[in-house]
């Protein structure tokens, strides 16, 4: 045992050991909602244009946080282009960090190459000298292949999370019942009934007044930002 933690953080493989353990611990934190993330972010695809990252769903919780579903379309980085595609961009399409959400891919990369290097490194003895931290840089592109092969067959089914053609679901004027009590700049998270089916959203308070647990709530508007939904209290 105390070997395996040698060879685990020893001076070749600890960068990468603890990079795989906090990304073990965000894959933990997001799946149970502990932490509130900003999802849209932008990135200067095309030098013309930026394309918005935005996970798709209309302001509602999946298994994990929105953050986690982030996904860079293929559309939006090929489409509407007159110039050839420059070679980091063809990298990310090829690789699967375009069309597959970003921190999953990542974290597939991350995980083979932690595998390879540390199984390499231990078989050779290697782990803790200059011939390890070769092993380890050439182990990176190796790993980028394993990952293609192993996210491929994801891109179905994260494509039919959120089909292309659905209608949006309007918020806006719903009652909603607050599944956390919210006050001023804190968000919690509410239960909507559309069309018989329950689904949750981020909310704020439009006031900054606080809310309980369980009271009834109107949707007023949605944030700048298009992350969460402004409520007040409602009274039948």
């Amino acid at each position: 045992m105390d070997n395996l933690i040698n060879i685990l953080f020893s001076e070749v493989n600890v960068i990468l050991s603890v990079l795989l353990m906090i990304l073990i611990l965000y894959w933990i934190i997001t799946m149970i909602g502990g932490l509130d993330f900003d999802p849209d972010f932008d990135i200067d695809v095309d030098m013309d244009a930026d394309v918005d990252l935005d996970s798709g769903i209309e302001g509602g919780n999946m298994d994990f946080e929105d953050i986690s579903n982030t996904e860079i379309n293929q559309e939006d980085v090929v489409g509407k282009r007159r110039k050839p595609l420059k070679w980091w961009q063809i990298f990310l399409i090829y690789f699967n960090f375009v069309g597959l959400p970003f921190m999953f891919t990542f974290t597939f990369w991350i995980f083979v190459w932690w595998f390879i290097t540390t199984l390499v490194t231990a078989i050779t003895a290697s782990y803790d000298n200059f011939i390890g931290f070769g092993i380890m840089l050439l182990a990176l592109f190796p790993a980028l292949f394993v990952t293609k092969i192993l996210t491929t067959p994801f891109k179905g089914f994260f494509k039919n999370l959120n089909k292309d053609g659905d209608a949006p679901i309007d918020y806006l004027g719903r009652k909603a019942t607050l599944m956390s009590t919210i006050s001023k700049d804190r968000m919690g998270n509410a239960e909507v009934s559309v069309n018989g089916d329950s689904l949750s959203i981020y909310v704020k308070s439009l006031t900054g007044d606080a809310l309980p647990y369980g009271s009834s709530v109107l949707i007023i508007k949605r944030s700048p930002d298009r992350n969460y939904y402004l409520v007040q209290s409602y009274n039948e």
